[in-house]
Parts: C-alpha cells; sequence; structure tokens
C-alpha cells in the first residue's frame, strides 16, 4: 500500500508493508520502483509515518521512531543502519561511514549502497557528503539535500544556543 503526502520538500511517497514502511520517495527520486508495485493507494493511510514526519518539518522531532522494512543487500543494510546513527544536524563523508561499519576501503561502495536507500529522510542519507565537505549526489536532488542541511543544522544550532528572555527586548 502506497500514500502520497505533501511536504517542503514536495510530495513524498509513502510505502507499506504488513505495518511497517518500506519506502520513501521524493518526487525526482533517482532510484524510485514502479509505482505498479507499491501495491494500492490508501488515503490517510500511514498515520504514524505522516505523524512522525510533520513532526520533524514542524521542528518537534530529530528522531524518528518508526517500524522500517528494508530491501536490500546486507552489506545495503549495514550502511543504511549506520546512517541512522549519524545525529540529527551532522554530517560525515563517505569515508568516515565505510571506517564506521568496518570497511575503511569501501567508501564508493557505501556511495552506492547510500544512493539505494530506500526511506529517505527517515534514513537520513543526505547527512553524507564528499570528504571535503561538498554536497554530492542524493536521490531527490542536490537543491532537496542541501535544504534538508540547513533545515537541520538552523535548528539544531538554534537548540544548541537557545535565545535568553532578554535577548528578545
Amino acid at each position: 500500500m502506497f500514500t502520497v503526502v505533501d511536504r517542503p520538500v514536495g510530495p513524498l511517497t509513502l510505502v507499506g508493508e504488513d505495518g511497517e514502511l518500506t519506502g520513501l520517495y521524493l518526487r525526482e527520486h533517482r532510484h524510485m520502483p514502479p509505482r505498479e508495485t507499491f501495491g494500492g493507494y490508501v488515503e490517510g493511510g500511514l498515520g504514524e509515518v505522516v505523524e512522525q514526519l510533520g513532526e520533524y518539518f514542524a521542528r518537534q522531532r530529530t528522531e524518528f521512531e518508526l517500524p522500517l522494512r528494508l530491501h536490500g543487500t546486507p552489506f545495503q543494510r549495514t550502511v543504511w543502519a549506520a546512517l541512522q546513527e549519524i545525529p540529527y544536524g551532522e554530517t560525515v563523508s563517505y569515508g568516515e561511514l565505510a571506517e564506521t561499519i568496518g570497511r575503511p576501503t569501501a567508501s564508493r561502495a557505501v556511495g552506492l549502497a547510500n544512493g539505494k536507500n530506500p526511506v529517505s529522510i527517515i534514513v537520513p542519507c543526505h547527512r553524507v557528503v564528499g570528504s571535503t565537505g561538498d554536497l554530492t549526489g542524493y536521490g531527490g536532488g542536490i537543491e532537496v539535500k542541501r535544504g534538508l542541511l540547513g533545515f537541520e543544522r538552523e535548528h539544531s544550532e538554534s537548540a544548541l544556543f537557545p535565545l535568553s528572555p532578554a535577548a528578545g527586548r
């Protein structure tokens, strides 16, 4: 089953299977499977996913707590699990992520697995950048990646340095 919700990054296609999220695809998602593989459309389906995404974009949530079913190779699933450990508002390089999973020479393979992530935003592949900090490929487009990173940095910085009551005067 699938549903589509509109969010600040554009329409998101949410795909579920037996109560678990299996896909979250942006409008121009590079590796989105054909829609006919998603099952039937359900208006208002995947309510908990929709709610948590709403909280994320309202700056009320920095971590997702959802049941996921990620279809991929064992290596891909290892990379996707490591992506979920990258803190909100921070970035790591492909090489750093490769080291994290114990495969320090596999940065290209990590990049390929990152690009095949079926659950964008929730499994935060947008938080991975090039070794020099440059923004590299993103399934939903570089501008969306730039927007998500800016959104998270702005929120995490304001949380780290809240305004004192006197600052608003």
